[in-house]
């Protein structure tokens, strides 16, 4: 197990260093910002969807190496889907960071997940929770149309579609 964690660390590492799709698009349909208070992490989601398909995708701001690997982990793996399916990872996602400490959660569950499983070990640290989930939540009021802004702290930011 300690060999897959370093693996998954590298992996965040990775993305921390080299953000994919950290970029501000000037063509985009749905946009919306995330905020922590808490910490200061602060991310502006950009979306181009063409029908029902999320075109492109881009995300620019500051945060820890926790937000912003899980920023551009999240749009590598939505650009290009449908909204409907980007609507369940996006559910299969939170399930799995909001999982209760103590409570086990299925391997499966976590695989369903690909690459982006890696940041299933945040909700053993609830503060980091917030920071793996930030530009989630970003990306589901700008898909959803739900408000310009929200912030980790506000209890409306999840709105199951």
């Amino acid at each position: 197990m300690s060999e897959m964690n370093e693996l998954y660390q590298q992996l965040i590492l990775e993305h921390n260093k080299s953000p994919r799709n950290f970029k501000k698009l000037e063509l985009f349909t749905h946009d919306a910002d995330g905020y922590n208070p808490l910490c200061g992490d602060h991310y502006h989601i950009w979306l181009k969807l063409d029908g029902d398909t999320i075109a492109d995708i881009g995300f620019q701001g500051s945060g820890c190496a926790i937000s912003k690997s899980s920023a551009s982990m999240m749009t590598s793996a939505i650009k290009g889907m449908k909204i409907p399916e980007a609507k369940i990872l996006f559910e299969k996602f939170h399930t799995v960071i909001m999982t209760k400490i103590g409570d086990a959660i299925p391997e499966e569950k976590i695989e369903e997940l690909g690459s982006l499983g890696a940041l299933a070990g945040v909700r053993e640290f609830p503060a980091r929770i917030k920071c793996a989930s930030l530009a989630w939540h970003a990306f589901n009021a700008a898909l959803n149309q739900l408000a310009p802004t929200v912030s980790t702290e506000q209890e409306k930011n999840y709105k199951p579609s």
